[in-house]
């Protein structure tokens, strides 16, 4: 059982009224007396409810952000677009990366809470089997997700649609003439996301009465293995055309193929996910299913900022859609 705020006032050897009044207006409360009374919160680990309304009245006009990590910059541009909304509107953010684990997620949202964010912005692994958004709802806590896409409606979200994206590649692809097609994802397990692409690929396949072909799944951005390339060397069995989850697993298949001798696009084509900057300062150009992730950073921000600000009964805000382009690149091969 967590700690209590009575047992936080006992630690510190003053009431619970005094607990209180430093979590609601710390400057009503002494620096000597909010000294003993932070010593006992750091030792117990204890956290406020953010359910209360009295916790509600004195926000910290703060905002924190659980991104999986930075090294994709799809995530670096939302955080941007979060911290450019974030400063318009007078508000700080905190943000910390999970690393694409998910035993990760409560921790992080446990460590933005204990500084007392008025609300979360987050992307998780799973979003309609999350326990940390269990907690978040339980508690009362704001939150946004971005790039997920939940089940519950309850649970605010901005995303593009995933598996409408994923489609539209595919069918991008098959509109060149290409009809062997196969998909490079991420671990199921770690990305729903990449569930819902994958979905908008076999979508895609069918609707061009098309053989899909089995995923190779890898772990986080590392490129084709051994025996996927050894496969790739026989003509016979390679695919015309990848379409992979993200861009980073595309920039990483671009380089394996050209390590095997195979030429981008004469020999197999790419076509990526996200849209990220640097696909578009190749040479070819990368062909990508273009997410708008420093909005979707921005309009995640003000979703959460009116959620904060939500009165008792009054209308609140909405999970948003956000449409998604393709962008054409020379590493897709048209058949003529």
């Amino acid at each position: 059982m967590p700690p209590s705020i009575k047992q936080v006032a006992l630690q510190a050897g003053v009431s619970t009224a005094t607990v209180s009044r430093l979590l609601n207006s710390p400057a009503s409360v002494s620096a000597e007396t909010a000294g003993k009374i932070n010593e006992a919160i750091a030792a117990l680990g204890f956290r406020p409810n953010f359910n209360g309304r009295n916790l509600r009245a004195g926000r910290s006009r703060t905002v924190g952000v659980v991104v999986p990590t930075l090294s994709n910059t799809v995530f670096a541009q939302c955080l941007q677009g979060i911290e450019l909304a974030a400063r318009t509107l007078d508000y700080s953010v905190m943000f910390t990366a999970t690393e694409y684990r998910q035993e990760d997620e409560a921790a992080a949202v446990n460590l933005l809470l204990s500084h007392r964010v008025d609300g979360v912005i987050l992307t998780v692994a799973d979003a309609s089997a999350s326990g940390t958004l269990d907690v978040l709802d339980r508690e009362g806590i704001p939150y946004v997700l971005t790039y997920n896409q939940p089940q519950q409606a309850s649970r605010l979200s901005v995303s593009v649609d995933n598996r409408a994206a994923a489609h539209d590649a595919v069918a991008h692809l098959t509109a060149l003439g290409h009809t062997r097609i196969q998909m490079l994802t991420g671990q199921f397990n770690a990305s729903d996301r990449a569930i819902q692409r994958y979905h908008g690929y076999l979508d895609a396949m069918r609707a061009h009465g098309l053989a899909p072909m089995a995923p190779i799944e890898v772990p986080r951005h590392t490129g084709l293995t051994s025996a996927h390339l050894q496969a790739f060397s026989d003509p016979q069995q390679r695919p015309s055309a990848l379409f992979c989850s993200n861009d980073l697993l595309a920039l990483a298949a671009m380089r394996d193929l050209r390590e095997l001798g195979l030429r981008v696009p004469e020999d197999i084509s790419v076509m990526g996910f996200d849209g990220i900057p640097l696909g578009e300062m190749m040479s070819p150009v990368l062909a990508s299913a273009v997410q708008p992730s420093e909005q979707i950073g921005e309009v995640a921000l003000r979703t959460l900022v009116a959620a904060i600000g939500q009165t008792e009964g009054g209308a609140g805000p909405v999970s948003q859609t956000l449409a998604h382009t393709i962008r054409h690149g020379g590493t897709v091969r048209v058949f003529s």
